[in-house]
């Protein structure tokens, strides 16, 4: 089975893969991807500590996957200016962990996993909070079948 992360798409339809999901699921799905980008970024450092150079390329590449099917999840239709500067920050972290990984720069890294972060415990709030989950799924661009 080929690795959804290989490809913003894929990515995307790992984040969508029940297509029809309620949109608590989504926001749910969403918060897993930023987290498991997050983990790629943490596990890249190790290998940039340990000089491990193609481990370390192998798990930005895959963070990198997941925050372009981040980014390619947006709606700007509903999501107006939030859509608009996830998009930018997103476009910003792809830039930065793909300088960090060309530098050996473990600041970049944890800078974008920083961001990661923090927008991941935006979108908890929003799993949390029925206000919240509205303005979340605005940003979120229809369900797509598989």
């Amino acid at each position: 089975m080929p690795d959804p992360h290989h490809n913003p798409l894929g990515a995307y339809r790992t984040v969508d893969a029940y297509g029809a999901a309620a949109a608590g699921d989504r926001v749910a799905l969403i918060s897993r991807l930023l987290q498991g980008a997050v983990d790629r970024i943490v596990t890249a450092r190790g290998h940039l500590v340990r000089q491990e150079t193609a481990a370390k390329g192998e798990q930005l590449r895959r963070a990198i996957g997941m925050i372009e099917g981040l980014r390619v999840a947006l709606d700007h239709s509903r999501g107006g200016d939030i859509a608009a500067n996830l998009e930018r920050l997103y476009e910003y972290m792809v830039r930065r962990l793909t300088e960090g990984n060309l530098r050996n720069d473990a600041d970049a890294l944890d800078e974008v996993a920083g961001l990661l972060s923090g927008i991941r415990g935006a979108w908890d709030e929003a799993a949390r909070s029925p206000s919240a989950r509205g303005t979340a799924t605005a940003t979120l661009a229809p369900a797509q079948p598989a």
